[in-house]
């Protein structure tokens, strides 16, 4: 495993999960009437901490592109993943929460599935995929089913909604992953020109911009631990299901390595769940939170403070 894409990938996650608490501080405050509305994104940029995570999240994903024009997505997506602990380590200090055992054991199993994935399935890459066909039908596949789960969030959205939207979000951001990808191999094979003359840019601008919106609109309703476990699992398995499918990444596939990527895999998902779920994960309605227009204001009851 390259020692730069180890560091860039870390990076990212470092500034993508800070980015994201920071983020949730402010949404939490938006009236529920900018629900999965572009208006909601007007009203956040008003807030100089919004703004502040956004750029914390933009320079995560900067790195991130770099990370991956660099190593496969299976390589990647799970050292991203680990922005879930960057996450709990501001969300702890704002919230004065001891790991205890449920913390530690999340801890353990995120970072002890990444290393037995990467470790038993050896990423590498390979010859992307030339079929267009197949390329869109799991890009394809992939939006549907984000589609479908912001239809149903529509219909829920102080119960299950912030779940569906965050997961939905994770598979936007997977594709853009695997968009990003593949745009920095064409801006490496024939420069800027190259580059814009492909829809993959714009696809990846889309989908951010998209992706955007149902994660601070899953931040709006519902605490930063209901949200961020499913968008933190969500985007890597998304990102992995696209690297076999149309980029050619490759694993070992021999039974012992498919059991150990399995197991890799599971405790990753396990390990998120446990650590979104912990107590130090904010609720984002503290007192003296930030409102929208800047000044601190005691937590209400949202049917009071609108």
């Amino acid at each position: 495993m390259s020692v730069l894409v180890l560091t860039l990938a870390v990076s990212a996650a470092c500034c993508l999960g800070l980015g994201f608490v920071l983020q949730q501080n402010v949404a939490r405050q938006a009236p529920l009437s900018d629900f999965l509305s572009p208006r909601l994104l007007l009203d956040l940029m008003r807030v100089p901490r919004w703004l502040a995570g956004i750029g914390l999240m933009v320079a995560g994903m900067v790195l991130g592109a770099i990370a991956l024009s660099q190593g496969e997505l299976f390589l990647v997506e799970p050292l991203l993943a680990t922005n879930l602990l960057f996450a709990l380590a501001l969300s702890r200090k704002q919230t004065k929460q001891p790991l205890g055992r449920q913390g530690w054991t999340g801890l353990l199993l995120l970072a002890g599935g990444v290393t037995a994935f990467i470790v038993a399935g050896e990423p590498r890459g390979g010859t992307a995929v030339t079929d267009p066909w197949r390329t869109w039908l799991i890009i394809g596949a992939m939006l549907g089913l984000a589609l479908l789960l912001t239809t149903y969030a529509k219909r829920s959205r102080l119960s299950a909604g912030p779940v569906l939207l965050a997961l939905a979000a994770g598979l936007l951001y997977g594709v853009q992953d695997a968009l990003t990808r593949v745009s920095g191999q064409r801006f490496a094979e024939g420069g800027m020109s190259h580059l814009l003359t492909g829809w993959q840019p714009y696809g990846v601008l889309l989908l951010g911009l998209t992706g955007l919106i149902l994660v601070q609109s899953a931040f709006e309703t519902a605490p930063l631990r209901m949200s961020l476990p499913a968008l933190t699992a969500a985007q890597p398995l998304a990102g992995i299901i696209c690297g076999v499918g149309f980029l050619g990444d490759r694993l070992r596939t021999d039974t012992g390595a498919l059991a150990w990527e399995a197991a890799g895999l599971a405790a990753v998902v396990v390990g998120i769940v446990l650590l979104g779920l912990h107590p130090a994960m904010p609720s984002g309605c503290a007192q003296g939170a930030m409102s929208l227009d800047g000044r601190h204001e005691h937590s209400l009851p949202r049917e009071h403070s609108r």
